[in-house]
């Protein structure tokens, strides 16, 4: 293998990397409730392909109103064990469905910062209590073992993810450039762990995959001192906060220059479309593509997406691939 996937998960985050190795990496999960019954799904889906079908090539592509459940989406690709899941930060829409998820996949592996968050749930919260008294105890017992609970920090390198079994580079191409320690404490103290959060770079035979998690200025100033060489002229960004404005600097995109940049959901008056078109930086959308999934072994990157109407739109020789259950659109070049 050696496929990602973007994921259409409401307002939330989730991918996944389908390694070379035989690994499957989660990072996040939104919009993961337990699987319905097989008779429902059938009728779900068949309700949801007509909608898409009336759906116009132009303008609004209303992909966010069709999301995936990323615990459905894992076993379409024959997904029957997860090696890592890696939680960017504490908040709610980067895991909703995590107690699913761990149910059924039973992750080897668990990524978390040594964050201190608290919650407290109101009534009508879109989020279940229980994903977060799950997380919450997986953090505070903190497990030598099933799953394996690892704090990593920028710079570390280990068995597997970055390492192969010689102890050598490579492993499964997972290189963390935030947070640091400093970043962590500070988020704790501040009650705000969006500059905690993981930023990772995925390399791959393809090209190089920044996931960015929901990371603020101070994470950026952190990474454009100590790893610009990493992240210069990066192949594809996985947008810092699904690409919501946030009230932050985006002059980081000055040294990335991404080739190709993937946007989660908000409101269009809440994402950054500004600080892309400025300098000339494409990008898609959930609500354009629904889902996107690059074949990482291609030279350049191939890049796939579900909405077909928006691949037509895109790409008049578009066309559907059985392997990546999506229709092709472009190369990262």
């Amino acid at each position: 293998m050696g496929v990602f996937h973007f994921l259409n998960v409401k307002n939330g985050d989730c991918s996944i990397i389908q390694h070379p190795s035989g690994h499957v990496s989660v990072f996040d999960i939104c919009n993961g409730s337990a699987i319905a019954d097989e008779k429902n799904y059938e009728l779900k889906k068949i309700v949801r392909e007509a909608v898409v079908e009336t759906l116009s090539v132009s303008g609004n592509f209303n992909q966010k109103s069709l999301p995936v459940n990323p615990i459905r989406y894992l076993k379409e690709f024959g997904v029957d064990k997860v090696f890592r899941f890696i939680l960017t930060h504490p908040d709610m829409d980067h895991m909703s469905g995590i107690k699913v998820l761990f149910d059924i996949f039973k992750p080897q592996n668990f990524w978390d910062t040594d964050n201190t968050c608290e919650k407290e749930f109101e009534e009508g919260s879109p989020y279940d209590p229980e994903d977060w008294e799950f997380y919450k105890k997986m953090r505070d017992e903190n497990p030598q073992s099933d799953p394996r609970r690892l704090v990593l920090y920028s710079g570390s390198r280990g068995h597997h993810y970055n390492h192969d079994e010689n102890g050598k580079g490579g492993g499964d191409g997972l290189y963390i450039l935030s947070p640091t320690k400093k970043l962590v404490e500070e988020g704790n103290d501040a009650e705000d762990y969006n500059d905690s959060s993981y930023v990772i770079l995925y390399r791959s035979k393809g090209g190089k995959i920044l996931l960015a998690g929901d990371s603020h200025d101070k994470t950026w100033d952190h990474i454009l001192k100590n790893h610009s060489d990493d992240v210069k002229d990066i192949d594809v960004l996985i947008a810092p906060h699904h690409g919501r404005k946030s009230d932050r600097s985006y002059d980081f995109l000055d040294v990335l220059k991404p080739k190709l940049t993937l946007f989660g959901n908000a409101d269009s008056e809440h994402l950054a479309y500004d600080a892309w078109n400025s300098r000339k930086l494409p990008f898609i959308t959930n609500n354009q593509a629904n889902c996107v999934v690059i074949d990482t072994n291609a030279q350049p990157m191939d890049v796939y997406v579900t909405n077909k109407k928006f691949a037509e739109s895109y790409n008049e020789f578009t066309f559907y691939s059985d392997e990546f259950k999506a229709y092709f659109i472009d190369q990262v070049a």
